[in-house]
C-alpha cells in the first residue's frame, strides 16, 4: 500500500536520554540540546517548504514529543495529538538505565538493541506497536509530519515502507534528523538539510 508523503521526527534530547534511561510511558523534559534540535528541525522543514498549509502535523501525547512539536511549529499552528504515536511501553524497565537493562536482560552476545525491548518484562509486544502504527497510517488522507519517539518512529517507518517487524532494526534512528518517506523511498535529512 502507498501512503501520502510522510516526515517523521523523533523528539529532541531529554534529560533521561542524556542519563541513558529508558522512558517508555514515563517522561522527562527536553534538555537545552533537545530544544535546539527542535528549533533546527522546524527550520529544516520550513526551508524545504513543509508547513501546516502543505502537511498535517501529528504528535504523540507524551510531553517530550508535545514540547518538541510546539517548538517545531512555533506560533503557526498546533499538531493533532494521536495516542497511537506514543512510545513503546517498556514495562518494568521504564526509568532504568541502559546498562541496568542490559544486565537484567542477560541476552546472548550479539543481541540487537531491539532484542532488549522485546525482553522487557510487561513491555508492549512488537506486534501491538506495529498494529497501532499501521492503523495510524491507514487513517492518513494526505501529506503529514509526525513527531514521535525512537522505537515508534522505526516501526512507523517500517510499516510505511511495507516492511515487516523483522526489518525494523534496518532503519536509522537518531535525534535532530527528519526521516522523509514517499513512494516506497526513505531518506534521512539532518539539521543542516543534507541527505543521508
Amino acid at each position: 500500500m502507498r501512503y501520502p508523503e510522510l516526515f517523521v521526527l523523533r523528539h529532541g534530547e531529554t534529560e533521561w536520554n542524556r542519563e541513558g534511561r529508558w522512558q517508555g510511558v514515563f517522561d522527562s523534559p527536553l534538555t537545552e540540546m533537545g530544544r535546539e534540535q527542535a528549533r533546527n528541525l522546524g527550520s529544516l522543514l520550513r526551508d524545504i517548504g513543509v508547513t501546516p498549509v502543505t502537511h498535517r502535523f501529528f504528535v504523540s501525547p507524551q510531553g517530550r514529543a508535545q514540547q518538541t512539536a510546539r517548538i517545531v511549529l512555533g506560533d503557526t499552528a498546533e499538531a493533532t495529538t494521536d495516542q497511537r504515536l506514543s512510545e513503546i511501553g517498556v514495562g518494568d524497565w521504564a526509568g532504568m538505565r541502559r546498562e541496568e537493562i542490559i544486565a537484567a536482560a542477560a541476552l546472548p552476545p550479539g543481541a540487537s538493541f531491539l532484542d532488549h525491548y522485546r525482553a522487557a518484562p510487561n513491555g508492549e509486544p512488537f506486534e501491538a506497536l506495529y498494529a497501532r502504527v499501521q492503523a495510524f497510517l491507514g487513517d492518513l488522507d494526505g501529506p503529514a509530519v509526525v513527531v514521535t519517539h525512537g522505537i515508534t518512529s522505526r516501526f512507523l517507518r517500517a510499516a510505511a515502507l511495507g516492511w515487516g517487524i523483522e526489518r525494523v532494526g534496518d532503519l536509522p534512528g537518531g535525534q535532530g534528523v527528519v526521516h522523509r518517506l514517499r513512494d516506497g523511498w526513505h531518506e534521512t535529512l539532518d539539521a543542516s538539510g543534507s541527505a543521508g
